[in-house]
């Protein structure tokens, strides 16, 4: 078959999938994301292996758009006006989350005799979280409330805590390892993090005062998919974190057009067929066998995770005084983790070649469990946190 035909079959069939996905999404305990992960991960090269390769190669673009875009809309949550509500919240349940996490991992990995190195590179990592299988469970639950709010402005920010935390791990490891800690260790954390901030402002100051004059306070469809691609391929080419580039333009955008309606409309109308084809792809690309390898060390990080997510919001939680359904759902709603943990499992392999074997197998095998079950857990902690008295 052409490859141009096996392309195109696979997007339509992938599509319509999203829509059969969507329905029993609808009439069972089980999100989308889950149903369409486990789909991807059946087709995918440990089961039938019938996704065709011309398609598999072009993951990385279609999941670089789909984060991009996830970013962009998450970016329009922060505005000056809801983190005037919920900035106290959003910062201790975000950072205490973040470091309990690394620190519980860390800590339990080292009890049962994982080298102290490889313990505290796991434990900044397993602090990350998927925002994109977070986002589209609280958009496949109709309605908003106060609960997914938070939620959402805590996972925005979660990823930065996480990358902080990493560049700090791998300066720790590389000092125990007897190296010296260079310039370009230090830099780590400031250049990713520092840099996709400045670029995010510089593309998002201009978007917010030239989009929407063409339709009158709504920017049509083709400005905001020109400012998601613009930033993404910036942010890559700059080698920059495109994650955070896109939440600060999405950001700057919702707090500096004054003349928009609402400036993120036209992305919300074609985010979900990216983020299906994402899903189903991430599903095939899950590596089944990695799970047989980890062991106890993984069962180990997942446990001390989940431990270390719910502890975290919980005191997080405490520390500012919310109510008792963020305290008591907060953390579990976190619990999905992806492409950011594998990213910087990668790039602590790329430091370390000594532990990459067994930080990518403890990494993948726990994404497979964090991709499936969490939006599960996040799906039951959004509805039980709903139905409880917020007093």
């Amino acid at each position: 078959m052409h490859s141009s035909s096996e392309f195109l079959i696979t997007i339509g069939g992938i599509l319509l999938l999203g829509l059969l996905t969507n329905a029993l999404g609808q009439r069972t305990f089980l999100p989308r994301v889950t149903l369409l992960l486990l789909f991807g991960t059946l087709i995918g090269k440990d089961f039938l292996n019938i996704i065709p390769m011309v398609f598999a190669d072009r993951f990385e673009i279609i999941a670089n758009i789909a984060l991009l875009m996830i970013g962009f809309l998450l970016g329009g949550r922060l505005t000056f006006k809801t983190l005037k509500q919920t900035a106290n919240s959003v910062f201790w349940i975000s950072i205490s989350t973040a470091i309990f996490t690394a620190v519980i991992v860390s800590t339990g990995l080292y009890l049962v005799g994982t080298p102290k190195e490889i313990a505290i590179l796991l434990g900044c990592i397993a602090s990350a979280t998927a925002p994109a299988a977070v986002y589209d469970v609280t958009l496949e639950i109709k309605g908003q409330s106060r609960f997914r709010n938070l939620l959402l402005s805590v996972v925005t920010i979660d990823d930065l805590w996480a990358l902080i935390l990493f560049s700090t791990g791998v300066a720790i490891v590389t000092t125990l390892n007897g190296s010296s800690v260079d310039a370009s260790t230090l830099s780590l954390a400031g250049k990713e993090i520092g840099g996709s901030v400045l670029l995010g402002i510089a593309v998002g100051l201009p978007a917010a005062f030239f989009t929407g004059r063409l339709k009158q306070g709504q920017p049509i469809l083709t400005e905001a998919l020109s400012i998601v691609f613009i930033c993404g391929g910036l942010a890559i080419w700059l080698e920059l974190s495109y994650l955070i580039t896109s939440i600060v333009t999405g950001a700057v955008i919702a707090n500096f057009a004054k003349h928009h309606e609402y400036p993120f409309h036209a992305v919300e109308g074609i985010e979900w067929p990216f983020m299906i084809i994402f899903f189903v792809l991430a599903g095939a690309s899950l590596e089944i066998n990695s799970v047989m390898e980890a062991g106890v060390i993984g069962v180990v990080y997942i446990l001390c995770r989940i431990a270390g997510k719910i502890l975290g919001a919980r005191i997080g939680s405490h520390c500012c005084n919310t109510d008792e359904s963020t305290k008591k759902w907060m953390g579990i709603a976190l619990l999905p983790q992806a492409g950011v943990a594998i990213g910087m499992a990668l790039v602590a392999g790329n430091h370390f070649p000594e532990y990459r074997q067994i930080l990518l197998s403890i990494v993948i095998s726990s994404t497979v469990f964090f991709e499936i079950i969490g939006p599960i857990l996040t799906r039951a902690a959004i509805l039980k946190a709903d139905n409880q008295p917020t007093n």
